[in-house]
């Protein structure tokens, strides 16, 4: 099993933390948290650290100079994001020339921030996140986590998991019902041949789809969603 990566946090608002560090703890990162400037050089100082967040908590002036010791571009060394208020584009720009990955405005979105995270992760040769696009949630396969487009979070079952991983590995192809109990088999004793109807039913609700059509007499389909232009 693949360690998982080191994210931190310093000096980001209670307001923030909390959220962002249950945010990515969901998706199999580890989260340390640093609220001042020498809990920062402690923790940084200790290495294995492949991400950190300065929030705007920290003067610029502190967060450039902890990116200038441990990260922007130091070999080995981590990634950094800073946190910075809107009008502060000098520093948006002086953060960058000193090897900032990323420079994001607050007040931040949640979610978008642990998208830029993922990809920092995945160009640090960390396991990339498998997203599947549907019409109304995308879903992260390897956290198990549904998102909706209206901000909402689901958490996907194992078998749940596996029952779409089947179809996702099968597009436009029916499978039958004893096709779906070989390859993806319930989550308890009871995997009667009625109990795959229920299946389906539950997961077409939590991903909040039409992919996933029943062909009576022979059994189900998956088509995936296609991408309109915009």
């Amino acid at each position: 099993m693949a360690a998982r990566s080191v994210i931190a946090l310093v000096s980001v608002a209670d307001v923030v933390a909390g959220d962002l560090a249950d945010h990515l703890d969901r998706r199999g990162h580890d989260v340390r948290e640093a609220r001042q400037p020498w809990e920062a050089e402690s923790l940084l100082s200790a290495g294995g650290i492949d991400v950190v967040i300065v929030g705007d908590s920290l003067s610029q002036a502190e967060g450039r100079d902890l990116l200038r010791r441990y990260g922007g571009g130091i070999e080995g060394g981590p990634d950094f994001i800073l946190i910075c208020r809107p009008a502060d584009l000098v520093d948006k720009v002086l953060a960058l020339e000193l090897g900032a990955a990323d420079v994001i405005e607050s007040p931040l979105n949640v979610r978008e921030l642990a998208a830029r995270i993922g990809g920092l992760l995945t160009r640090r040769g960390r396991a990339a996140a498998e997203l599947i696009v549907l019409e109304n949630a995308t879903v992260d396969l390897r956290s198990a986590i549904v998102m909706h487009r209206s901000g909402t979070e689901e958490q996907l079952s194992p078998g749940q998991v596996a029952l779409l991983r089947l179809f996702l590995a099968s597009p436009r192809k029916v499978l039958t019902r004893d096709d779906i109990i070989a390859a993806a088999p319930a989550e308890n004793a009871d995997a009667f041949d009625r109990s795959i109807d229920s299946r389906i039913v539950r997961l077409r609700r939590k991903l909040d789809t039409e992919t996933i059509t029943t062909i009576r007499g022979a059994g189900y389909r998956f088509d995936p969603p296609t991408q309109r232009a915009e």
